[in-house]
């Protein structure tokens, strides 16, 4: 069996955040400050759609966020050289 360890760089989780925090200022602004109307586009709808993606997306930035934060490793030394009880 292989594990495969990936690492998540705070700078990552920043980036996703701030992705989705850009798509749901354009989807709201497409939303809710366009009054531009054309025959083959509902710019309403493409506003709701990027602003669920994003809204979706930034949920799922802050969860991966907070479970590579608990994903911390500790490794002790113990440089006494006395063994263990039971060795």
């Amino acid at each position: 069996m292989r594990r495969t360890t990936i690492i998540v760089d705070e700078q990552e989780a920043e980036v996703g955040i701030g992705t989705s925090i850009v798509l749901i200022a354009v989807g709201a602004i497409l939303r809710f400050a366009v009054t531009v109307h054309t025959a083959h586009v509902n710019w309403h709808i493409v506003g709701d759609i990027l602003m669920a993606v994003g809204v979706v997306g930034l949920v799922i930035s802050l969860i991966w966020m907070a479970m590579a934060s608990r994903r911390g490793t500790t490794t002790v030394v113990d440089r006494s050289g006395e063994r263990p009880a039971g060795y």
